[in-house]
């Protein structure tokens, strides 16, 4: 496993708290849209993590909490030591996934390591494939959803939204399957240099369009918002 970058303080990541991201290389999946190419295809050498946690030993007046996210954290059996390791500092922990790894999702939950989840939901299930570019476990997801949604900590589930990839079938499709959980958030889709497939070739919804299906979905959670 390897933390390829590091985001010092960021006030937006973790709801209400202050939290320095790590960015975990590489990942299971090619969405064509992820803004994150630059961390999946990272040549660069690693960061050194003893020194990432005598940096944040040194942040503790700062910030509350730690985010991991990616690529995909729980590719790696590392993670469990790496995040075991920060909770020792007393942050607040933060993990973004993708959920093919329901297994390393259970542990941390059942060791109270983290407090916070963010699983993007790509798509509607039988479409997984086409938007992944790769061969999902359709159980795997379901199993995280399960097993997230039945914690008792905070999380969110989330979608990106762009017009060449997601419609409208595929959103109500996903917020009714989700339907009473904590948040569902869609996350419209926003161009950049680092898009996986490079810039222009994806566009986001027009606002008043994500608010007319915000609308239909919102009565299914305690939390529906765009974002």
């Amino acid at each position: 496993m390897e933390i390829c970058e590091i985001e010092k303080s960021s006030f937006i990541d973790y709801p209400g708290k202050i939290s320095t991201i790590l960015f975990i290389k590489g990942c299971n999946f090619r969405c064509p849209y992820c803004h994150n190419s630059h961390i999946i295809n990272n040549n660069k050498n690693p960061l050194d993590q003893g020194l990432i946690m005598s940096f944040l030993n040194k942040r503790k007046k700062f910030i509350d909490a730690v985010t991991i996210t990616g690529g995909e954290p729980t590719l790696y059996n590392e993670l469990y030591a790496l995040i075991k390791e920060i909770k020792k500092q007393g942050f607040s922990i933060k993990l973004d996934t993708n959920g093919t790894n329901p297994k390393i999702i259970e542990k941390l939950l059942d060791n109270n390591l983290v407090d916070y989840i963010a699983m993007d939901i790509k798509t509607s299930f039988k479409r997984y494939g086409d938007v992944t570019n790769a061969l999902v476990d359709i159980n795997k997801i379901k199993e995280s959803i399960r097993i997230i949604k039945n914690s008792d900590i905070d999380y969110e589930f989330r979608t990106t939204i762009c017009k060449e990839l997601i419609d409208k079938n595929d959103v109500l499709e996903i917020a009714d399957y989700l339907r009473g959980s904590k948040r569902y958030i869609l996350q419209n889709f926003r161009d950049r240099d680092t898009v996986l497939d490079g810039k222009n070739k994806f566009y986001p919804y027009e606002m008043i369009r994500l608010k007319e299906i915000k609308l239909e979905i919102e009565n299914l959670f305690e939390n529906c918002k765009i974002r």
